[in-house]
């Protein structure tokens, strides 16, 4: 099978700007197919945000970029009301959120007060703001970048608001090969430079059809035994929510749209596995750095239907 020919056309065009990233890219598109939202938690400087600008500029759609830092506020992200004189009458005035794909720069930079103004419109897909309700558009996918928790001027995002992100990527440097080319031809293109590819309409037609994928029983039970031993395991404190089980199917059946099928095979579950686990289990404190090496035994140890 290869890949949905819409999906490649966003492939190639980010891939203008990313080099050597195929797998990471694809990745990166389950969310907006499956409706859910993303987040990049890498060291910096290796192109998160520059990933997460270049699939927003490859879709004909209205995007927009918030800059998390210290003094933040919520009124920053969701918008504020304002007195108008000509009318008499207060307005209210939207904010970055209000957007089809909302980049979300360095989002523990912020403190938790500000972190946690964007959590009722990525559950909800709505605002609220002095006690009016405002629907956010359709569709609506937060792709947010973090630094890991050692680096200075960094909070830790709380586990409520982890739980929302569907998946959750590693960006990593280039291979040495791709690394040299970047070296020697520098950056050709930026995010900035990209046209859109896909229309609003096609994307909808490919979140619509992602919806239709087909799940076996057998493949739902598998995925069912990943997150019932998350929740058995002794080097996990908290295990997979059913929040995060019912974003783990969605996330497979994305996937296997974006791979031009429609139908969920084993090797999906096991690719999307790390991403939809790793930043959702609370590990005991001694299992913190080997939570890679945990997810992986678990499904490594969880029978595959044949």
């Amino acid at each position: 099978m290869e890949i949905d020919p819409r999906i490649k056309k966003i492939v190639d065009n980010i891939e203008k700007v990313i080099l050597g990233k195929r797998e990471i890219i694809l990745l990166s598109l389950v969310p907006l197919i499956a409706e859910g939202h993303l987040i990049y938690i890498d060291v910096p400087g290796v192109g998160k945000t520059t990933l997460g600008e270049s699939i927003a500029r490859s879709i004909d759609v209205a995007t927009s970029r918030i800059q998390f830092t210290a003094d933040l506020l919520p009124t920053d992200i969701i918008g504020i009301t304002v007195f108008n004189k000509e009318t008499s009458q207060f307005e209210f005035r939207k904010g970055p959120i209000f957007a089809n794909i909302v980049i979300g720069d360095e989002i523990n930079r912020a403190p938790p007060k500000t972190q946690s103004a964007l959590l009722e419109g990525m559950s909800e897909r709505t605002v609220s703001v002095e006690n009016k309700r405002y629907s956010l558009p359709n569709p609506f996918i937060v792709i947010a970048t973090e630094n890991p928790v050692e680096f200075a001027g960094t909070y830790p995002l709380p586990e409520s608001e982890l739980d929302r992100f569907m998946l959750s990527l590693e960006v990593g440097y280039p291979e040495p090969t791709t690394e040299i080319k970047i070296l020697q031809n520098g950056k050709k293109l930026e995010a900035k430079d990209l046209n859109p590819v896909l229309s609003l309409n096609e994307l909808m037609d490919i979140i619509s059809e992602a919806k239709e994928v087909l799940v076996e029983e057998s493949v739902l039970n598998y995925i069912y035994e990943i997150v019932r031993k998350t929740r058995m395991s002794k080097f996990i404190r908290l295990g997979l929510s059913t929040r995060g089980a019912i974003d783990f199917v969605k996330a497979v059946k994305a996937f296997a749209k974006i791979m031009g099928r429609n139908f969920v095979i084993p090797e999906d579950v096991k690719k999307l596995a790390k991403p939809v686990l790793k930043h959702r289990l609370i590990f005991k404190e001694y299992e913190e750095k080997f939570k890679d090496e945990i997810i992986e035994n678990i499904v490594f140890e969880t029978q595959v239907p044949i």
